[in-house]
C-alpha cells in the first residue's frame, strides 16, 4: 500500500491496435487504441499456453486509468500481478481493453450513435492477442470481467459470444433497469429545465468548458451516453427514453433499453448461459443504483433457467456502488482456477 509503483513480478505490454471496426465511427473517436497485455510469471521463461482474461471498465473508464492510485490501495495491476506471483491463481493472460468514446463510454455494444464496440473486442481484439500471444484460443479457457458498466458488458458478451468467451465476473452490473436508471430520469428531466429541455443543448455547454463544473454533468452525461447506446436512431442522435420536459416514459424507446438488461436476456440467451464454465456475480448491499437487487434478479434467472449451481459464485456484502476495486483479483483468482489448461 505504499503510494508509489513497484515493480511487476510479470510483464505488461502497454501497445497499440489499429481497428478498422472503429475507423470513421460516429463520434469521431480515435481508431487506434491502446491496449495493456499483461503477462504473468514465467511467461517468458518457456512455451506454455495461458488461459485470457478481458478486463473491461465502467462509464467514463479509460485504460490508462489502471495505473491510478488511491491512497492505502494498490491499483489493479499490481494486485492482480500479486495474485499470480504469490501462486494464488494460476497464470493467466490478463487484457486491459479500452473501449472509451466522446460521451465517456460505449456499453460494449454495437450502434449507430458510437461505433461498433462489441465487434471491435470480439472481432479485432481478441484475435489480435491470440495472434501474438500464448493464449488458448479457446472459449474454456477466456473469460471477461468488468464493474458497473464494465460488468454489464462481462454478462452480456458471452450471452451474445459463448463461441469466445466461456466464463465471466460482473461486480455490480447495470442491470434490473427500472431500478438503476429510471430513478435517474426524473433528475434529469429537472436538470434539463436549465437547457430549454433540449440534451444536445447541455451537450454543446458541456464540451464549451471544464467537465463536471456544473451539476447536471454527471447525471446527463450518463443519460445522453446510455441513450446513444441503446436508442440512437440510425443517424446516431441518441433519443431519451423519457420526455425531458415531464420525464415520463417513451415506451417505444424505453423497450430498447429494456431488451439490453441482463435480467430480461437471460431467457433469450439461456443455451449461452448454460454453456459457461464459471460465472462470477457481487454487488455492494448499498450500491447507490440498487445494482445489489439486480445481482439478485440475475442470480435468480439463472436458476430459472438450469445453470448448476456449482458454476456460479454469488456474493452480497457491505459496500456502496464506490471503491469496490478490492474485489477484482478475488474474481480473478476464482475464474483462473476454472479456466480450461
Amino acid at each position: 500500500m505504499l503510494p508509489w509503483g513497484t515493480d511487476l513480478a510479470g510483464r505488461l505490454d502497454r501497445t497499440t491496435i489499429v481497428s478498422e471496426l472503429l475507423r470513421g465511427n460516429p463520434l469521431g473517436d480515435p481508431h487506434e487504441r491502446p491496449v495493456w497485455v499483461y503477462l504473468p510469471p514465467g511467461y517468458d521463461d518457456g512455451d506454455d499456453r495461458y488461459p485470457t482474461v478481458y478486463v473491461i471498465q465502467g462509464y467514463t473508464g479509460h485504460v490508462t486509468m489502471w495505473a491510478n492510485r488511491t491512497p492505502f490501495r494498490q491499483p489493479y495491476l499490481e494486485t492482480a500481478d500479486a495474485l499470480f506471483a504469490s501462486g494464488g491463481a494460476p497464470g493467466c493472460v490478463v487484457v486491459y481493453v479500452d473501449a472509451w468514446t466522446a460521451y465517456g463510454g460505449s456499453q460494449f455494444v454495437d450502434s449507430p450513435g458510437t461505433g461498433r464496440y462489441h465487434s471491435y473486442l470480439c472481432d479485432e481484439v481478441v484475435p489480435w492477442v491470440d495472434a501474438r500471444y500464448r493464449t488458448i484460443p479457446a472459449a474454456a479457457s477466456r473469460a471477461v470481467t468488468g464493474k458497473s458498466s464494465g460488468g454489464f458488458g462481462a454478462m452480456i458478451t458471452p450471452m451474445l459470444r459463448p463461441d469466445l468467451f466461456g466464463a465471466l465476473a460482473t461486480h455490480a452490473g447495470d442491470s434490473l433497469y427500472e431500478l438503476c436508471y429510471v430513478p435517474e430520469f426524473g433528475t434529469a428531466a429537472r436538470l434539463l429545465r436549465d437547457y430549454d429541455h433540449d440534451i444536445a443543448r447541455w451537450w454543446r455547454d458541456f464540451r464549451s468548458r471544464t467537465a463536471f463544473t456544473k451539476e447536471a454533468d454527471g447525471t446527463l452525461l450518463g443519460v445522453l451516453g446510455v441513450a446513444a447506446c441503446f436508442s440512437a436512431d440510425g443517424d446516431g442522435v441518441p433519443v431519451l427514453p423519457f420526455d425531458p420536459r415531464t420525464g415520463e416514459l417513451r415506451p417505444e424507446v424505453w423497450d430498447r433499453w429494456l431488451a439490453w438488461d441482463p435480467v430480461r436476456m437471460v431467457d433469450r440467451y439461456a443455451d449461452a448461459l448454460r454453456s459457461l464454465r464459471a460465472i462470477w456475480i457481487d454487488a455492494g448491499t448499498r450500491d447507490d443504483y440498487f445494482l445489489d437487487l439486480g445481482a439478485e434478479a440475475f442470480r435468480a434467472g439463472l436458476d430459472r433457467v438450469g445453470v448448476p449451481a456449482d458454476r456460479v459464485h454469488f456474493e452480497l456484502f457491505d459496500a456502496t456502488h464506490a471503491a469496490i476495486d478490492y474485489r477484482y483479483p478475488m474474481a480473478l483468482g476464482w475464474l483462473a482456477q476454472r479456466l480450461a489448461r
